[in-house]
C-alpha cells in the first residue's frame, strides 16, 4: 500500500500520510511526503490539504528506525535529510498547503505543521508542539526560527526550553494553530479555507503569498539546520539514554 494517500477534489489534492500506527517519519515515508508534494503541482493542484491518521497526525521521526542505526552517520544524515527535504517541500511549495491535523502532532509531525501556511487542529485532549528537551534532543535554531515565526520569540523559548506540546484550545489561543474543529471534520475545513483563499486573484495571491512565506524557506536553509552538527549531538551518550528511556516508557 502506498505511504501517502492521495486524493482530489477538484483543483485542491489532499495527501494524507499512511504509515500506521502513527506515522512515524522513516525515510521512505518523508520521500513518498516530497515526491507527492511535486506530483500534485505537476497534476495541476491550485492548494493542498496535509492530512494524518485519526488522534496522530504524526507522530515524529522514527526513533525506533534511527535508534537501529546504531553509530553509523551516513545512515543518520541520509535519515534526516529526508525529513529536512519533505519539510521544505511544503514550506517551498507553489500553492498553499494546509495541515490538517486530526489528533496529535509532536515534534517532528509540529515541523510539517509549521511549513504548512495553515494549521487545524482537531478540538480536545490532542497536543502539538516541539518536544525536542524532553527526549534529549537540541532543536536545529532554524526549527526555532519557525516556532518563533508563529508564537513570537519570548513564547517561543519558553515552550522551546520546557519541551511543551500544548493542548489544542492553548495552541490556538497562542497562534500555534490557527483554528480548531471536530476531529471528523479536520480535512473538510481544510479544503473550505483554501476554497475561500483560491477565489483571490491567482497571481497577486500567490506573490504576497511567496514573498511573506520566505522567511518560512530560510528557516530551513542548510546553515540554520546544520544537520552534521544535529546527527552529531544525536550521537551523544545522555541523548541516546534519554531516547531509550523514552521509547522504555512507551513500551516500543
Amino acid at each position: 500500500m502506498s505511504l501517502i494517500e492521495s486524493s482530489v477534489h477538484h483543483n485542491i489534492h489532499e495527501l494524507r500520510l499512511q504509515r500506521a500506527p502513527v506515522n512515524a517519519l522513516n525515510p521512505e515515508l518523508c520521500n513518498a511526503l516530497t515526491h507527492a508534494v511535486q506530483a500534485a503541482i505537476e497534476q495541476g493542484a491550485q492548494g493542498i490539504v496535509l492530512a494524518g491518521g485519526p488522534k496522530v497526525f504524526s507522530a515524529g521521526l522514527d526513533v525506533p528506525y534511527l535508534l537501529s542505526l546504531g553509530d553509523d552517520q551516513d545512515a543518520l544524515l541520509r535519515a534526516w535529510r529526508a525529513f529536512f527535504n519533505a519539510a521544505h517541500a511544503l514550506a517551498s511549495c507553489s500553492v498553499p498547503v494546509v495541515a490538517a491535523m486530526a489528533g496529535h502532532a509532536p515534534a517532528g509531525g509540529c515541523v510539517l505543521a509549521l511549513c504548512c501556511d495553515y494549521r487545524i487542529l482537531a478540538d480536545g485532549p490532542y497536543r502539538i508542539g516541539l518536544n525536542e528537551t524532553q527526549v534529549g534532543l537540541v532543536a536545529p535554531e532554524g526549527i526555532q526560527a519557525l516556532l518563533s515565526r508563529a508564537v513570537g520569540p519570548h513564547r517561543a523559548e519558553r515552550l522551546l526550553v520546557a519541551g511543551a506540546m500544548p493542548e489544542a484550545a492553548e495552541a490556538l489561543q497562542i497562534g500555534l494553530v490557527d483554528e480548531l474543529t471536530d476531529i471528523d471534520n479536520v480535512a473538510v475545513r481544510a479544503r473550505a479555507w483554501l476554497e475561500d483563499l483560491l477565489k483571490l486573484p491567482t497571481m497577486p495571491m500567490r506573490e504576497t503569498r511567496r514573498i511573506a512565506r520566505a522567511a518560512v524557506v530560510d528557516c530551513l536553509r542548510d546553515e540554520r539546520i546544520d544537520l552534521d552538527r544535529f546527527v552529531s549531538a544525536w550521537m551523544e551518550p545522555d541523548t541516546q539514554a534519554a531516547l531509550r528511556a523514552m521509547l522504555a516508557r512507551i513500551g516500543k
